[in-house]
Parts: C-alpha cells; structure tokens; sequence
C-alpha cells in the first residue's frame, strides 16, 4: 500500500474504462484533474504536460469516489474501536472518497461542540471527506428534539438516532417536520425494541438450532411502515438504514410508487451472507443489527437495488475491540468492520451474475450523492466538480486477511475469503491518498511527488 499525502496536483488518469452513471458515461479514455477538480474526459487523449503525475488506467475502471451513507468512526469516546484517522485511512483503502459519519458516539453529536470537534478532527488527521450526521433526539434518548436547526447550521447533512430508533411516533413526526423545513433527511434505524428484546439473531431454524431467541422480521417491517405513513403525513424525507427483509423492500416500493419522499440503504453483508453464517466458529464476527436474513431476504434485496427501490449501499462500517467479539455470540457485540471489504465483496455479485457493473457503481455513487441532497457536487465526474475518483480492477484476486486491516476494527465474517476485485487508487479532492502496491511495482504511475 502506499499512500500519497500531496497538495492537488495536475493529475492524468489515462487508458482507462471511465463509467459514471450520473452522466450515462460508459467509454475508455483520459481523464484530467487540474486545480483538484475534474477538467475534461476525452476518447481520443489528452496530450500529456512535464507537471502531470500520470496513472495508467489500462484494463481498469474509473469511476466517481465511492460516497459511504452509514459508517461508525467511533471518536469522540470509543477511540479503543476506532479513530477518525484509522476509520478515514481504512476508508480510503476501500475506495470510498466521502463517508458520512453516524452520531452515537460519546457525546453523541447532538450539540455544535461535538460536531465542530468532528469536524476539526476531520480536517487535521482525516484522508477522506467527512460528511457528520447530527442526532434527531438530545443524548439519542428517543424523548425531546434536538437544535436541529443548529446543528444544520454546523453543517449536519442528515439526522440519526442510529443504533436506536425513534420510537415515540409523535417525537419522529416533529423531527420530520424539522427535517422538511431545513431540507435535510431524517434517517431512522427501524427496529421495534419492544419486540426484539433479547433477541441474539433473525427469528427461524439457525436460531432454533443454536438454542437462542430470534429477531423477527417484523421488528424492522414495523418500523419501515410507521417511518412511511409519518413521512406521507408530514412530506418530509425519510431514509431508511440497512434494510434487511423482504416486506420492507415491498413497503419502500409501494411508498415510492406512491410518491412518498422514501430513500433506502443495503449494506454489502446483508447482499451476500445469510443465517447460515451464524453456525461457524467464528459467528461473533456475523454478529450484526439488523441480523443476517435468509436467501430469499437477499433476493429481495438485490431484485430492489436493481429496480431501484433501493437508493444506495452503504458499509454500516461498526469496527470492534477483540474483546467486545471474542466470546460467545449471546454476549458478543453487534456490528462488522467493512470499509476494506465491501468492494471486494460487493464485485462477487456482478461476477455471478446478480448485478451489473455500472448499478452496482451507482449505488455507491450516484445514489448515495442524491440520498443526501449532493448529487450536484458529489458522485459524479462532471467538468467543474471536485476530483474525488476511485480506480479498480474488476478482476484482481485477493485474500481477505483481517490482522492486515488499516482499521482498528477487525471484526469481519469474510476473513479468509478471496474477493475478485480490488480498490487499486483513491483520489480525494485531486490528492492521491491511496495508492496499491500495484501500480507502482508495474511502472503504472510517473512523477509521483511526496510518496513514502
């Protein structure tokens, strides 16, 4: 790995199968950053300076950065789990160029101070951009309002309780109204807690086997219907996390058919492992809320980010000590570190066949960009946009081996698997911030100035 920490620098990115969804861009040619922002795309090539750092993209993909709507950086107050340098550094690894950091922290971000200290931690040690999510409710205790409009004002792209649901129906109608009035959406983690109680993993025959109390579908279907009928009543936008069961993709088409200002998320975990995955022995690591489903669950899922039911995906990146997973499942924690294989794992899909290229690059892109209102300026390689661009190799074989990840969390169901696919170069406001090995042992990179 090496990661390149340089001002913006005239960048040619040349050779390369450039797609971006957001413009209908699907051709191979050059791609120029001056300024840190996107100049110009061309078939033919663009005549190369003495300045420009040079990629060769030959037999790659370059797409717009890969945005990620739900990620826990855990700082402030679980730096033991994460950092937001080891998160953003880790991120950067998996392609992603902007992740938009969820609020339960400790203090949650349910004030200015705390978001202004994210903020500055942002800017002085992260390696992507830093999108914060304010809290929806003060302390995230389901009860009174935050400063929503305050927390606007320091530049909240959207409201969480994440982790917790808002459960009083009249508190996550007021939120709505606030979040229709400031134009930012309400993100809500469906789960009905009354319900799920004591629950370990989804309701059915793994569950039974294993002698633990399962998770119904029903405790997110309930929620994902009162989110939908609050936001019909109120026009306010509702955004729907980790959607996991085959009703509430049903739920979200029908509100979407019907107008109802209703986006929604899939993490790559719930696109390829089911409840089977429980049953190995290292099921702790597979350990996550919502739990893992079934085959049919994932059908549905993948039938709704193809039809477009389902707006984006998004890592849930929940990054663990060794010791909050090292025990048994009952009182393992829940969550899987997933900014350094989400790629990886997602790219399994199109190579079965399941999904295509260019939704699965626009469901990391472009629809994540539109979810939080930034399509303008975010996921896309439009002339005059920030340079924030990801290169992959559709192909490249590699071992998932977590002792190896940049992130703190190493918690993750897919150690041992071999990915077909691997972020090769990320590229944050035209700074190189990483770089495989690759491209350098294979003379695939000129002038690379602040390397080390």
């Amino acid at each position: 790995m090496k990661e390149v920490n340089s001002e913006s620098i005239p960048l040619l990115i040349y050779g390369g199968r450039i797609v971006d969804p957001s413009q209908s861009v699907d051709q191979v040619g050059d791609l120029l950053v001056l300024g840190g922002k996107i100049m110009r795309i061309e078939e033919k090539g663009i005549p190369v300076q003495p300045q420009y750092l040079l990629i060769d993209a030959t037999g790659l993909i370059v797409c717009p950065g890969f945005i990620d709507l739900h990620c826990h950086l855990r700082e402030p107050g679980f730096e033991e789990k994460e950092t937001i340098a080891t998160g953003t550094k880790a991120a950067a690894i998996g392609g992603f160029t902007t992740v938009c950091c969820m609020a339960n922290t400790n203090p949650p971000l349910d004030n200015c101070d705390t978001v202004n200290y994210v903020k500055h931690k942002a800017d002085k040690e992260g390696f992507v951009n830093i999108l914060p999510i304010g809290c929806i409710t003060k302390g995230r205790a389901g009860k009174a309002i935050c400063d929503m409009a305050a927390l606007a004002g320091a530049g909240v792209i959207a409201f969480s309780d994440d982790g917790d649901p808002v459960s009083n129906s009249a508190v996550m109608r007021c939120a709505l109204d606030y979040g229709r009035k400031l134009g930012l959406p309400i993100i809500d983690h469906c789960e009905d807690k009354t319900l799920a109680a004591g629950g370990i993993i989804s309701e059915g025959q793994v569950a039974k086997r294993l002698g633990l109390k399962g998770v119904p579908a029903a405790v997110e279907e309930i929620m994902v219907a009162r989110d939908i009928a609050l936001a019909k009543l109120t026009g306010a936008k509702v955004h729907i996390a980790h959607v996991s069961t085959c009703e509430s993709v049903e739920l979200i088409r029908h509100a979407k058919e019907k107008g109802v200002l209703v986006t929604a998320e899939v993490t790559p975990h719930h696109l390829t492992l089911t409840e089977q995955k429980l049953m190995s022995k290292t099921s702790a690591n597979a350990k996550v809320n919502p739990p893992l489903r079934t085959e049919k669950d994932i059908e549905c899922l993948i039938e709704g980010l193809k039809n477009g039911f389902i707006d984006a995906i998004a890592t849930d990146h929940a990054p663990h000590t060794l010791a909050d997973k090292e025990c048994e499942l009952s009182l393992a924690a829940f969550g899987i570190s997933g900014f350094e294989t989400a790629f990886g794992c997602l790219m399994s899909l199109v190579h079965e066949n399941k999904i295509d290229l260019i939704t699965l690059i626009s469901k990391l892109t472009w629809g994540p960009a539109r979810v939080i209102g930034k399509n303008g300026e975010l996921g896309t390689l439009k002339p005059g946009v920030r340079a924030d661009i990801t290169i992959f190799d559709p192909n490249r074989q590699w071992i998932v081996d977590s002792q190896q990840f940049v992130s703190k969390g190493k918690n993750t169901p897919f150690d041992g698997y071999k990915f077909n696919g691997k972020v090769i170069a990320t590229i944050v406001n035209g700074k190189p911030v990483y770089l495989d090995d690759s491209l350098a042992s294979s003379g695939k990179t000129r002038n690379l100035p602040g390397e080390k």
